[in-house]
């Protein structure tokens, strides 16, 4: 393995081909300062959404009562995302929608959704009401947009097996957003990776920007866990075999498994010791990788 100096003085050791994969455990805050410029390829990540989940971690993201801290703090990471990232990279962020609590302060937990169960809700934002729909995904992408990135794609992730919900006034939400950045404006992007059946079967087509993708469980996780049919085309159109990606929220470690079936390299940062754990045990049973064009 490679050893770099980051820019703080640390030491990092990149992934090797024969040790893939690499588990930071620490505040994304602070351990995404520990890495060194310019060193990964492609970032898939999807931070904890605002006011949606109680991690049980304290000053987590995600908890901030004041909606403009929480949009500051990942403006802030994915700044340092931006350092981290080769000049010719691309940024993948999932990231979803929400609506007010219209006052609750907490929220019990659903027999179907263990994960459901919080013991805060924050505040309805200064200037809306109760049951709006916040736009925080599209508040992140133009925050996001205005510190630099370039913003490339908005893809709608659309879920068939959604969660149902029981509301009367309005749809049940289906969908959430992938959005593509790059930190150039000219940057890798393998289109050929990703070409689709065209609709009449003469051909491919370029892969358009509505997503028709399953969620998909995991059994230890009492929480959405990212699919791994949504993160593969992300990988394959931003990098090459042995390229090294970063996932500064890991969760379960779906970024790892599908590098690990790809031939990529992969380094995950993740808060919570139990999630640590899980993403070990998951990517460990991933035995062999994928052999591409087989």
């Amino acid at each position: 393995m490679k050893n770099k100096p980051s820019e703080q003085g640390r030491v990092f050791d990149e992934p090797s081909a024969e040790h893939p994969l690499q588990v930071l455990h620490g505040d994304t805050r602070d351990t995404i300062r520990s890495l060194p410029d310019n060193t990964f390829h492609c970032v898939v990540t999807s931070p904890p959404y605002w006011g949606v989940r109680d991690y049980g971690v304290a000053e987590q993201i995600g908890a901030e009562p004041d909606l403009n801290d929480y949009i500051r703090n990942l403006v802030a990471v994915f700044s340092e995302v931006r350092r981290v990232l080769h000049s010719e990279g691309t940024f993948w962020l999932n990231i979803g929608n929400t609506y007010t609590s219209g006052g609750r302060k907490w929220r019990q937990a659903d027999s179907k959704n263990k994960g459901r169960a919080m013991s805060y809700r924050p505040p309805t934002p200064e200037g809306l009401k109760k049951k709006d729909l916040i736009g925080v995904a599209w508040m992140l992408a133009m925050a996001c947009q205005q510190e630099g990135w370039y913003l490339r794609n908005d893809i709608i992730w659309y879920k068939p097996n959604c969660q149902p919900e029981s509301v009367k006034d309005r749809f049940t939400v289906s969908h959430e957003y992938l959005f593509m950045f790059s930190k150039s404006e000219r940057y890798f992007f393998n289109q050929d990776a990703i070409l689709e059946p065209a609709l009449n079967g003469n051909g491919l087509k370029n892969k358009r920007t509505v997503w028709s993708i399953n969620t998909e469980p995991y059994p230890e996780a009492h929480f959405a866990v990212f699919p791994r049919a949504l993160i593969r085309p992300c990988v394959l159109a931003a990098t090459k075999e042995n390229d090294l990606i970063l996932d500064p929220f890991y969760g379960s470690g779906t970024v790892g498994v599908v590098a690990k079936e790809l031939r990529r390299r992969c380094v995950g940062i993740e808060i919570k010791r139990d999630y640590v754990e899980m993403a070990k045990r998951r990517t460990r049973a991933v035995q062999q990788p994928l052999i591409l064009g087989g």
